[in-house]
């Protein structure tokens, strides 16, 4: 037994005397046994400039992490409804009553976004005087003796087809702008609409198309004057064309027949989104500045999906509904709200998104009367309740507050008081009243009923009925919306 722990210390003794081995970090570090000075100055710099990218690895990687936890924390919400349900509008709504700063500093940007709207629909107005035009060109009777009484003829002239030609230069400056913003694959005869992709960077060509040109003495700094003059202003800049065709765009559109031609054809262009003629004499000057309502009836179609960060600058601007100290003071809370792309092709987007949103704003219209333009076969109302029976069974939003906006009652009046009736377009309905309040209600329920068996749990039903170009009822609701949304928030972080 002794003779065994001799032999044990005696081995231990002879390992504790052998030389330590380096590990594999030192062999490679280990400068070589003939380094010159200039050979060690140099590898110390490699090994210091190592150092250096290191430190900056980790402190980037500290600071996503930072940032990944803050934006955990704050409030998500999902803008969710078809193409031209007023997504983009509701945002507006939201960034107007919320966060006025950020608003007003993108003035200059829907500048040039309402000019193109009003130029828009310009063009659809000489899409139409040009058919008529032509129809009344091939029926026009070779002789008297052909003259058919079946026929009438336009009571379009030569002086509506000269204004048409004076128009023309805008539609190739508007076509020279729209590719700019949505270069790839452009086709203005596929993409009518101004449309632009998220991430894309339209911003900056829509400022550098405000800006003043760096050539000319004129300055744009704030308190100058935006320029008057061609030599000072970009070349992209379309306010000095669409200010000298005031008066031509005013005279087509108040002129007796082209108004007759629109209703022989049945174009309502008042009720198109981004509908800007009625107020030319206001528009096309060279001093336009865009009120907060032109800039929330904008329209603008975006691809892919946008996300817009707020802080929060105005507290509660209506009663609280006694929900505490907590829930008042939310002034510098972080928000992000995601515009997505309501257009068939873009749907399967949506769901990475759905993971930690605490409320999705559901916008669907009441157009009961209307079609997708992707797919005239399908009925605008029906596609909307469709997808609301999609957010509302999915198992990702289980724990999400969903607020439906039945939106654009201002169209939905006006189509009703024109006699449309809704038992035409939506069997179910019978022979119920054919007036705002009997149809809103209807469909009110008809959604409601969706929500509450398709939802995985029970969850409360909030609905609101919007015209998001009324800006002040909108922003009014939205005070309500962003107080249940911030309530359901706290409770999820147990801070109420």
């Amino acid at each position: 037994m002794a003779a065994t722990k001799y032999r044990s210390r005696a081995s231990l003794e002879k390992i504790s005397l052998k030389p330590p081995q380096d590990d594999a970090w030192s062999l490679i570090f280990r400068p070589p046994p003939d380094e010159t000075a200039e050979e060690r100055m140099a590898r110390i710099q490699r090994q210091q400039e190592a150092q250096r990218i290191s430190r900056e690895i980790d402190e980037s990687l500290q600071e996503s992490k930072k940032l990944f936890d803050k934006k955990k924390k704050a409030i998500k919400v999902l803008l969710l409804g078809q193409a031209e349900s007023g997504k983009s509008t509701m945002l507006r709504n939201f960034q107007l009553a919320f966060s006025p700063t950020y608003f007003h500093a993108e003035a200059a940007i829907w500048r040039t976004i309402i000019q193109l709207n009003l130029i828009g629909s310009v063009k659809k107005l000489l899409a139409v005087i040009e058919d008529e035009l032509e129809f009344a060109g091939s029926r026009s009777p070779r002789s008297p003796s052909t003259t058919s009484l079946s026929s009438p003829r336009s009571t379009l002239s030569d002086h509506h087809r000269r204004i048409r030609l004076r128009l023309l230069p805008l539609l190739s400056m508007e076509t020279n702008l729209t590719r700019q913003l949505l270069p790839e694959h452009y086709d203005p005869s596929r993409s009518p609409e101004i449309c632009v992709r998220a991430g894309s960077g339209w911003k900056s060509v829509l400022e550098r198309v405000t800006e003043a040109n760096p050539l000319s003495t004129h300055t744009n700094r704030p308190g100058h004057p935006r320029p008057t003059n061609s030599e000072a202003r970009n070349k992209d800049d379309p306010t000095l064309v669409l200010a000298a065709s005031r008066d031509d765009i005013m005279s087509l559109w108040e002129d007796a027949a082209i108004k007759d031609v629109l209703k022989k054809r049945g174009v309502r262009l008042e009720d198109t989104a981004g509908f800007f003629l009625n107020d030319t004499a206001r528009i096309a000057t060279v001093d336009y500045v865009p009120t907060e309502a032109d800039i929330v009836r904008a329209r603008l179609r975006t691809f892919g999906v946008e996300e817009h960060r707020f802080m929060m600058e105005n507290g509660t601007h209506g009663p609280t509904g006694g929900l505490g100290s907590a829930l008042t003071s939310n002034v510098g809370s972080e928000w992000y709200v995601y515009d997505v792309g309501g257009s068939r092709n873009m749907r399967p987007q949506w769901v990475s998104y759905f993971d930690d949103v605490q409320a999705i704003i559901f916008l669907a219209p009441l157009a009961f009367n209307q079609v997708l333009d992707e797919d005239r076969q399908v009925n605008r109302l029906e596609d909307s309740i469709f997808l609301w029976k999609e957010v509302c069974s999915n198992p990702l939003l289980a724990r999400a507050n969903i607020i439906l906006f039945l939106n654009k009652m201002d169209i939905l009046e006006t189509t009703l008081a024109a006699g449309i009736r809704v038992a035409e377009y939506v069997p179910s309905y019978g022979d119920a009243p054919n007036d705002v309040a009997s149809v809103t209600k209807y469909f009110r329920e008809k959604f409601r009923a969706y929500h509450k068996r398709l939802s995985p749990k029970p969850r409360t039903f909030f609905c609101h009925e919007t015209s998001a170009i009324d800006t002040k009822a909108t922003q009014a609701v939205l005070v309500g919306v962003r107080e249940g949304i911030l309530r359901h928030h706290l409770e999820k972080l147990n801070v109420i």
